[in-house]
């Protein structure tokens, strides 16, 4: 299957990109800056909020993976429209070239957020909670979602929305940049690079991680469940963790100091998000199979520092939060 990757020179992307040419698919990379040397990798230049673009690039392809995005919270209470201008008009432009296709109706998966659950009581999150965003960030993929739902609703699509908890970890020298992520700017102060980790709160608020490999894989097993005319929305998330047990890990698997500054919690700041998987593992036979918090930590500390990372120590030595599903343990080949 020829599929389209947007956003597929990002730390993400790249990854999916990767796991289709593992599983016999020909990728399709849109990337409106650089473009990675990635071998077997079909590269187009382009942007989602140019129309035109996108119609060139999607017209010879079978399915499209839809990563591009704004992301950050914070950044995007400063700037909303730049948000909405990508996240939510971006997959406008999308659907109106997908849905503009003679060849019958397209797939689609779509990479949206369990931030769009607001501020839920209710813990683990399902897919039936309703969304309830509180940022702009937030509320920019869930009117994409929307508008998702509504396309496929009439016909012209079908796809699958993958709200994705907080990615994390790296595959060899490749790991998250963002330093606003927890686990990315733990790594980073361990470094050296940043001089301190900022907590806000007691450091027992409790967040969902998933390996970024795990993550990829999920879309990817996505791809053949897309039906015409339905939208189905699926959690993917694996390991719970409070962010003192982040820290604590991070001292474990790099074996250096994190220092760390506390702050008064941010008003309104969500205590816990925990991700209930059980609809991606029963419908997508997803299984999270590299995201535990020594090998989330660890991967990213190899592509933090290099190829001589400190050895991960096993997860009977692992503080951490019980996650809704036990993720079971295994090594990349």
């Amino acid at each position: 299957m020829r599929v389209l990757v947007t956003g597929a020179s990002g730390y993400v992307g790249r990854v999916v990109v990767g796991q289709l040419l593992r599983r016999g698919h020909e990728p399709v990379g849109l990337a409106h800056r650089a473009k990675p040397d990635i071998e077997g990798v079909i590269w187009r230049h382009g942007d989602v909020r140019d129309i035109a673009s996108l119609r060139a690039a999607t017209e010879d392809v079978d399915a499209v993976i839809h990563l591009s995005a704004l992301a950050g919270v914070r950044k995007a209470f400063e700037r909303p429209v730049r948000y909405y201008q990508t996240n939510a008009a971006g997959v406008l432009n999308l659907l109106e070239v997908l849905s503009e296709r003679r060849a019958g109706p397209s797939r689609l998966v779509a990479a949206s957020t369990v931030s769009v659950y607001g501020v839920p009581v209710r813990q683990p999150i399902t897919e039936e909670t309703p969304a309830d965003p509180r940022n702009p960030y937030a509320a920019s993929k869930v009117a994409a979602e929307q508008a998702i739902g509504w396309t496929a609703a009439a016909g012209a699509i079908g796809a699958v929305t993958l709200r994705v908890a907080n990615v994390a970890g790296g595959v060899g020298p490749h790991g998250d940049r963002d330093d606003s992520r927890l686990i990315t700017r733990a790594c980073a102060v361990a470094a050296g690079r940043i001089p301190e980790l900022d907590v806000y709160g007691d450091g027992g608020a409790v967040r969902d991680f998933v390996h970024v490999l795990d993550a990829a894989g999920a879309f990817v097993a996505a791809v053949a469940e897309c039906e015409p005319g339905h939208h189905r929305v699926f959690n993917i998330g694996a390991t719970a963790a409070r962010v003192t047990d982040v820290v604590a890990m991070t001292r474990s698997v790099t074996g250096r100091d994190v220092p760390v500054r506390f702050h008064p919690s941010h008003p309104g700041e969500v205590r816990e998000l925990r991700t209930d998987t059980s609809k991606a593992r029963e419908e997508l036979s997803w299984r999270p199979r590299y995201s535990n918090l020594a090998r989330l930590v660890a991967d990213q500390w190899h592509a933090e520092i290099g190829p001589r990372p400190a050895a991960p120590p096993s997860m009977t030595s692992c503080p951490s939060v019980t996650p809704n599903q036990p993720t079971p343990q295994r090594s990349v080949p």
